[in-house]
């Protein structure tokens, strides 16, 4: 990524508050939280921690820096009645994509409504399936990162500061500071995919390097005008969109995921765009990705020592657990026993039962995969 001044918001410098819309991506299939997560049943559905759902706690965020009227939800056709069900949002605020066409769509099309309605309007893009305990902070640092998208024009990003080297996660390399307008702001030289053990070593203790938490604050229209620089074909893909920018027509909707690129938003455009900030920020976050960083996320604790136990955390049903440690049951209607076991993932549903390593449990895709090509569309 190359270093830029910083392109100025096409309507100038902003003194005041902008108007700050939430997008929430919930169109995931979250097939790494199989048999739990399914086409039918999403993982943002998913209550797994707090008791409200991934989704409902993500509304709540997103609630405390944008009017119920600016919080928007794109999410697939498959979904669209239960997540309608589950956040009580009016219909047109609930953009249906008829076909998957991973992030960069997504979020465009969002930006094309959303600027038709509100040509001032910044967006802060969130993911449904995250866990992030401290709302309050996240908020604050969502605010801030709108008044620098507003007066600048530049894409801002959260930057999650690294607790360990992990290597499940995409790394931002921390360039230098925005400027004195900007304080706290950083811009980024580049974005990294995930690194093997040696090389998350290395970036934590550099100091330089954040996690990519997936969480992007910029105006509308200036995120349209980096599609057009970065990402030409999902540009063309929008013109039906542009033509019926405020309308839900569903003609010009499916002519444009047609044409569409199956791309995410950080390849499609964060990747490539010359004015990229970041924001570092130190509250806990975590994607929920799989098994194993819930496990992480509710406690479940490692032995420690010779002799030592580590903690097991039961997600519901009647678990009898003997000599046994470390390991995430998620139970049904039978009686579910374990014994002599240690660091295990295992859920039932009623109708399959997973039982994986917790440090496995990333893999759970293919398990989704030879089912599908057994025909076993009724489990996937």
């Amino acid at each position: 990524m190359k270093q830029s001044a910083g392109a100025k918001s096409p309507r100038g410098q902003k003194s005041q508050a902008p108007s700050l819309h939430a997008v929430i991506l919930a169109g995931g299939a979250g097939e790494r939280f199989w048999p739990a997560s399914r086409k039918k049943h999403p993982k943002p559905l998913m209550r797994v921690v707090g008791g409200a759902s991934l989704l409902a706690a993500t509304l709540a965020r997103a609630e405390k820096f944008a009017g119920t009227k600016q919080v928007w939800i794109v999410c697939g056709n498959e979904h669209a009645r239960a997540i309608r069900r589950e956040s009580g949002l009016p219909a047109n605020r609930v953009l249906v994509e008829p076909q998957r066409r991973n992030t960069a769509m997504a979020v465009a099309w969002a930006a094309q409504r959303i600027a038709a309605e509100d040509p001032d309007a910044v967006m802060a893009i969130l993911s449904a399936d995250h866990h992030i305990p401290d709302a309050r902070a996240f908020a604050s640092s969502i605010k801030r990162c709108a008044k620098a998208a507003s007066k600048s024009g530049a894409l801002l990003t959260l930057g999650i500061k690294p607790t360990r080297p992990d290597t499940g996660y995409g790394y931002i390399q921390q360039g230098k500071g925005a400027g004195k307008s900007f304080p706290g702001v950083f811009r980024v030289l580049r974005f990294v995919e995930k690194p093997n053990a040696a090389r998350a070593r290395r970036y934590l203790t550099s100091g330089r390097y954040l996690w990519n938490a997936g969480v992007f604050v910029f105006a509308a229209e200036a995120l349209l005008a980096e599609v057009k620089i970065c990402a030409p074909d999902l540009h063309r893909a929008l013109a039906p969109l542009r033509k019926h920018p405020k309308g839900r027509n569903a003609a010009a909707v499916a002519a444009a995921y047609g044409r569409a690129p199956s791309v995410p938003i950080d390849v499609a455009v964060m990747e490539k765009s010359e004015n990229v900030w970041t924001l570092p920020v130190d509250f806990a976050w975590s994607d929920v990705g799989t098994w194993s960083s819930l496990a992480e996320e509710l406690g479940v604790g490692k032995p420690r020592g010779a002799g030592k136990r580590g903690s097991n955390r039961v997600l519901g049903g009647d678990v009898v657990l003997e000599d046994s440690s470390s390991n995430l049951v998620w139970g049904g209607e039978r009686t579910i026993a374990l014994l002599g076991v240690e660091g295990l993932a295992v859920i039932d549903t009623g109708d399959a039962i997973l039982i994986s390593e917790l440090d496995s449990s990333h893999e759970v895709r293919k398990v989704v995969a030879t089912l599908g090509k057994k025909g076993r569309g009724d489990l996937t």
